[in-house]
C-alpha cells in the first residue's frame, strides 16, 4: 500500500465501534465491500440496491427486515446509505449472538417439545429418534457413539443442562 493513500483514513473507527459493536478488522472488511459496491465512487450506496448487496455479502434479510433496517439507519430518508449507516446495517447480521437469557428461553422451549412427559429430561429413545432423523443416514454404531457421548453420566436420559451444553457447543467443523 506504499503507493496509495490509506483507504481507511476517513473512517472514525471509535464512533463506528461504539455505534455497532464491530471490531476495527470487521469495519475494514466492510469498507472494502462498501467500496466494491460503490461503483460510481459517490461515497454512498442506493437504498434500492441494498437487498442485492446484502445477499451478495452472504446475508439473507427478508424484505420486511430490510425495510425495517433501512428505516432505522437511513434516518434522513435520503435513500442514500453512507459508510457509517452501512456498518450499522451489516452489524445487525454480523453481531449474531443473542443474549444468554433469550437463548436459554429458546432452548427451554425446544427442550419441552422433546420432554413429552414433562419430567425434566429427554429419554435416550427420544434422542435416538431425533438424532437419527436430523443426521440421517447414520449406522447403528455411529448413532450409539453419539448417544454415548451425549449421555455422559450414563443415566439413559438428558436433562435440561446437558441439553443446553449439547446445543451450545460448536463442533470442531464450525
Amino acid at each position: 500500500m506504499a503507493h496509495g493513500a490509506d483507504p481507511y483514513a476517513d473512517i472514525d473507527f471509535d464512533e463506528i465501534t461504539e455505534n455497532t459493536g464491530l471490531a476495527p478488522d470487521e469495519i475494514k472488511c466492510l469498507k472494502v465491500c462498501f467500496d466494491l459496491f460503490d461503483t460510481k465512487k459517490v461515497e454512498f450506496l442506493s437504498a434500492d440496491d441494498l437487498g442485492e448487496i446484502m445477499r451478495a455479502m452472504g446475508f439473507r434479510p427478508t424484505e420486511e427486515e430490510l425495510a425495517d433496517l433501512l428505516h432505522e439507519v437511513d434516518e434522513d430518508g435520503s435513500g442514500e446509505i453512507e459508510f457509517g449507516e452501512f456498518c450499522q446495517l451489516c452489524a445487525t447480521f454480523l453481531v449474531e449472538d443473542p443474549p444468554l437469557e433469550e437463548m436459554k428461553k429458546e432452548l427451554k422451549d425446544a427442550f419441552r417439545i422433546y420432554d413429552t412427559e414433562g419430567q425434566g429430561f429427554i429419554t435416550t429413545e427420544t434422542l435416538r429418534g431425533l438424532i437419527s432423523e436430523l443426521l440421517a443416514p447414520l449406522t447403528d454404531e455411529e448413532l450409539e457413539g453419539i448417544l454415548d457421548e451425549l449421555d455422559e453420566d450414563g443415566s439413559g436420559s438428558m436433562d435440561f443442562d446437558e441439553f443446553c451444553e449439547m446445543m451450545m457447543t460448536k463442533s470442531d467443523g464450525d
